[in-house]
């Protein structure tokens, strides 16, 4: 039986018995105004994060929702495009979609302004999502492609950078791991399930973005998630995940390579009225300049320029 045998048993059981707190990080819900989440779909909500982002939810986009859980954040998007088959949710596990087919029922009842319709669940993986090549204005997953091996996950992300329209948006929330997971949490299947031991390395789950051709990643937040006591998980020393969300635009990556935003920020402390590096980039004394990490790195070589360190929030603006 193969991992995902595993995985998939393992959510067929949660779908039947919701296990109230896996994955899940302690966070408030998205609360939107005339927006009621059932108490059913909230004890279903197996994500590490959030892939909901109002600005990205602007124009009545139509969204693919890979692993739909509970149906907590398909009902969420919904609320941004009130109309019929905006979400496409979809997923391999036939009582995971009855059960989200039960809760949207409710959440039908609970809110006057949504319809059934407006939310449509398929049957599908992420190796081969049941939609054109670009079709999607967005595809949204939360704590679902840290569980794939590395082969699976370039696979899963092709086939998102497949079904979006230019300049698309991937949304994710993802655990990462503080340092390489051993190779013996990795090779347990349950633990994986769980979303415990397929985390990649910051560095290794955004260049895995990139290879599958997205010129843009936004880090949205970067939290702690769990950890993973030494003892009990027979490591040398405990052993910290974290959450991380992010948007990844389908956009050409530039001659120089990817653009990725953490927050940083860069000041020009000089004398002149301004400062021009000739690569897009101006800056006047004294005001903070969004730029990528790619940029931060040259400008900060200048002395009369100040980079400042990763904030691990960025929602748009500044230049790359």
């Amino acid at each position: 039986m193969s991992y995902l045998d595993t995985v998939a048993d393992f959510y067929a059981e949660v779908a039947e018995t919701p296990d109230v707190g896996l994955c899940c990080v302690q966070s408030t819900p998205l609360k939107m105004p005339g927006l009621t989440v059932p108490a059913q779909m909230q004890e279903m909500n197996y994500g590490c994060g959030t892939t909901v982002h109002p600005a990205e939810l602007t124009g009545d986009p139509t969204v693919l929702y890979v692993g739909v859980g509970g149906g907590l954040e398909a009902l969420q998007f919904a609320y941004f495009s009130r109309r019929s088959g905006a979400v496409i949710a979809v997923d391999p596990v036939d009582s995971m979609r009855a059960a989200a087919e039960r809760n949207l029922a409710i959440a039908a009842q609970q809110n006057e302004w949504f319809d059934l319709s407006f939310v449509s669940i398929r049957s599908g993986d992420a190796f081969a999502l049941p939609m054109p090549d670009r079709s999607v204005d967005v595809v949204a997953q939360n704590c679902l492609f840290n569980i794939f091996e590395p082969e699976d996950l370039a696979k899963a992300l092709a086939e998102a950078y497949r079904v979006l329209k230019p300049n698309g948006r991937l949304v994710m929330s993802d655990p990462i791991s503080t340092q390489e997971m051993p190779l013996h949490l990795r090779s347990d299947d349950r633990l994986r399930a769980m979303c415990l031991s397929g985390a990649l390395t910051y560095e290794d789950y955004t260049q895995k973005i990139i290879e599958a051709g997205f010129g843009q990643v936004e880090i949205r937040a970067r939290r702690p998630y769990r950890l993973l006591n030494a003892k009990h998980y027979k490591l040398d020393q405990n052993l910290m995940l974290e959450s991380l969300d992010s948007v990844s635009f389908k956009v050409p990556i530039a001659k120089d390579g990817a653009c990725i935003f953490t927050g940083k920020m860069a000041v020009y402390t000089g004398a002149e009225d301004s400062f021009d590096d000739n690569a897009g980039h101006i800056l006047m004394p004294g005001i903070p300049l969004a730029v990528c990490d790619k940029t931060a790195g040259k400008l900060d070589k200048f002395s009369d320029i100040t980079v400042t360190d990763s904030t691990w929030y960025y929602d748009g603006g500044g230049c790359c």
